[in-house]
């Protein structure tokens, strides 16, 4: 039964030297240690911290916010800590597992994360259903053949307007600009603008 501490700080910038000195005294027995962003998924030495600890561990941190990285994760390493016998000490904000009371605090904080989250998501989820009502569309734009840019550029020279012409080919009017441009390097658009001019005088 050790008692494992982690420090991180979020940039090379900043300094592990508080957390450390608090850990020390906390009687660590091993400390990790690192310098990434809490939002990233990357992070080594937090990987190795997790692998190391076994059952009937103390895990010491100085706050939440230096361990998990979303309200998801929260919870999930409050299920972990329980099913595998695991404590967690967390100094700043008086918490500590191995008493009822910390449990408690612990637990109701994940519950609590993973309530936000719930209601993140069905906000979300609304959010998208009103925006596709409306027509916003969702996802990757459909990808232009080239007869789809060549079709494009045509229009343009019959006077279509951009946004019409984006609307007929379910684009933005930024791709119209680019198809517009891609015909013009690609040396059609002197072929079609004949061909336009010879449409013109049988008209």
């Amino acid at each position: 039964m050790s008692k494992i501490g982690y420090a991180r700080v979020s940039s090379t910038g900043q300094s592990l030297e508080i957390q450390l000195s608090k850990l020390n005294s906390a009687g660590c027995d091993r400390i990790y240690k690192e310098k990434r962003s809490g939002k990233t998924a990357n992070r080594p030495e937090y990987k190795a911290c997790m692998n190391y600890l076994r059952e009937g561990d103390t895990l010491v941190i100085s706050r939440l916010d230096r361990l998990a990285r979303s309200v998801v994760h929260l919870a999930q390493l409050a299920a972990r800590f329980q099913t595998e016998g695991i404590d967690l000490i967390v100094l700043d904000q008086s918490i500590d597992t191995s008493t009822s009371t910390g449990r408690l605090m612990f637990n109701m904080l994940a519950s609590i994360a993973e309530f936000e989250n719930d209601l993140r998501q069905e906000r979300q989820t609304e959010g998208i259903a009103n925006a596709k009502e409306k027509g916003v569309r969702f996802g990757s734009p459909p990808k232009l053949t080239d007869l789809d840019k060549q079709a494009m550029y045509s229009k343009r020279l019959d006077g279509v307007p951009v946004s019409l012409v984006a609307k007929e080919f379910n684009v933005g009017v930024a791709s119209v600009y680019r198809a517009v441009k891609w015909v013009k390097e690609s040396n059609l658009a002197e072929s079609l603008e004949k061909k336009y001019e010879t449409t013109l005088k049988s008209l």
